[in-house]
């Protein structure tokens, strides 16, 4: 084990501690108040006023330093909200409750009670009258002044990277802050929050590789869904006609600062709407949330500011691909052109792929890096947009955006696409790439198409990503930092606890 002289320092204690008796971890003992109520009640009261208040406070929470003066000690405590200083003295504690304080260590929960005073230093600080050990920390905390730095032990070990890092506690509190506000817009909007099927028949709503697994009593096979848009369309049909789902979705594909493999999503479905109302109600969705949690429009993501002012750039994915990857409106018509381009800019593109997919190669490597502020990109190939409605002016292309920050896609949107004729079709053509070696091809569903010929109402619909947005409001580089658990590859020779 790491720190073996600590380790034997620390088994030293604790047989002291059962040798006289006291439980190590006991059970019931609850504080009256938090670091943050004490602050908001007494922080601006005085000397003379705290001599005069009678009443204690009680804290419970981690020790987190110890500074000893012989018989006394200033020690600070760490709760859910914050840190506060006590004084630990012999001549005010119990000799039982003193016994127990000598034999603390950094990480043990504690349980304090006492009046609060001012030190010369002015520090609002808690006399200890009782002090109780609720939890002994056998390992040793990350080193005090450095806190837990290494990335990789921060992600396998999220406890102790809570315990030592206070802005990754801060990251999470707003990501909480964020799931509640979406939630709290989507209902004023008269949206119903739903929920459906995490495991799939068929794996569907995406074009993406799923996870499969076997549940042996139907003995049949199922997959992790990879997005809720079919079931939550079926719903549409049923005549809920504003719906919504924040929701778990799996992938099984590639791990690195913008995926993982597990992710939250939303997805709502919007009956009589059209994908441009869906703008709309994205920019207003945006900006009040960035109202609400940043106080403002305007936020520095890695070093660049982000302005949510709307009205925001629409721009074609063609004229994206003119303007912004030097493509001539030639090579757009041009599948042989095309191709050319792709290769030469460096994308992985086969002979037998669709123009518009080849297309979309080309801007995933260009484009999408250069959309830095806020930017609806309009109109996708109807090859990489299975469910989407088609554009009435442009037959090839689909009603559909993708909203773009800082260079990435952070929402997915679209009229639905109703027609049952048309989304065989397209689900037909999907199986042929499925068929030519696209294992990420929409599988056909039969169900689905069957929903479909009851009549679903015209429909938009939209996904969020809500780790990616939480990224960018919380100025987080990976998406391994806004989850609290993400997908590790299994380390070798983890080191056996205390026996």
């Amino acid at each position: 084990m790491e720190d073996n002289d600590l380790l034997k320092v620390r088994l030293e204690k604790i047989a002291a501690l059962k040798a006289a008796g006291v439980n190590l971890y006991p059970n019931g003992i609850k504080p009256h108040n938090t670091t943050e109520e004490i602050f908001a009640g007494f922080g601006a009261a005085d000397t003379d006023t705290l001599t005069k208040l009678s009443q204690k406070v009680s804290i419970a929470g981690r020790l987190m330093a110890v500074r000893n003066f012989g018989k006394a000690a200033f020690i600070k405590i760490q709760d859910r909200k914050g840190q506060i200083q006590s004084y630990a003295a012999k001549d005010i504690l119990s000799a039982d409750d003193y016994f127990v304080f000598k034999k603390l260590d950094i990480g043990d929960i504690i349980y304090i009670s006492g009046k609060l005073f001012r030190t010369r230093t002015n520090e609002l600080t808690i006399e200890a009258e009782e002090l109780r050990l609720l939890s002994k920390s056998i390992r040793p905390l990350p080193e005090k002044w450095h806190g837990l730095t290494d990335v990789e032990t921060r992600y396998r070990q999220r406890h102790l990277d809570l315990i030592s890092n206070p802005a990754v506690k801060e990251t999470f509190y707003r990501r909480s802050r964020i799931i509640r506000f979406i939630r709290q817009f989507m209902d004023q909007h008269d949206f119903l929050e739903v929920e459906t099927p995490m495991m799939q028949p068929k794996a569907g709503g995406a074009v993406a590789r799923p996870f499969k697994t076997h549940h042996n009593a139907l003995d049949m096979d199922l997959y992790l869904r990879i997005a809720p848009e079919l079931y939550l369309k079926r719903i549409v049909t049923g005549g809920l006609e504003r719906v919504y789902e924040i929701n778990r979705s799996f992938r099984n594909e590639g791990i690195d600062t913008f995926h993982n493999p597990e992710f939250t999503m939303m997805e709502f479905y919007w009956a009589y709407a059209t994908y441009e109302d869906l703008m709309t109600f994205t920019e207003e969705l945006f900006t009040a949330m960035a109202t609400d949690v940043l106080g403002g429009l305007k936020f520095n993501y890695q070093g660049t500011e982000i302005d949510l002012t709307p009205p925001w750039r629409r721009i074609s994915v063609k004229d994206a691909l003119m303007e912004l990857a030097g493509m001539e409106p030639a090579m757009l018509a041009d599948k042989g052109q095309a191709l050319a381009f792709a290769r030469k800019a460096g994308c992985d593109v086969q002979d037998t792929d669709p123009a518009g997919k080849i297309l979309m190669a080309i801007f995933d490597e260009i484009v999408e890096k250069k959309l830095i502020q806020p930017t609806f990109v309009t109109h996708y190939p109807v090859a990489v947009s299975p469910l989407s409605r088609r554009s009435e002016s442009e037959p090839d292309l689909t009603d559909r955006f993708e909203l773009y920050i800082s260079g990435r896609e952070i929402a997915n949107a679209f009229s639905e696409l109703n027609d049952p004729v048309d989304q065989k079709d397209r689900f037909l053509q999907q199986l042929k790439e499925r068929e030519a070696g696209d294992d990420e091809a929409h599988e056909m569903d039969d169900d689905y198409i069957h929903t479909l010929e009851y009549a679903m109402p015209p429909t938009a619909g939209e996904g969020i990503g809500i780790d990616r947005l939480i990224m960018l409001f919380t100025d987080s580089s990976s998406i391994r930092d806004v989850i609290l658990f993400p997908l590790l590859k299994e380390k070798a020779g983890t080191k056996d606890s205390i026996k």
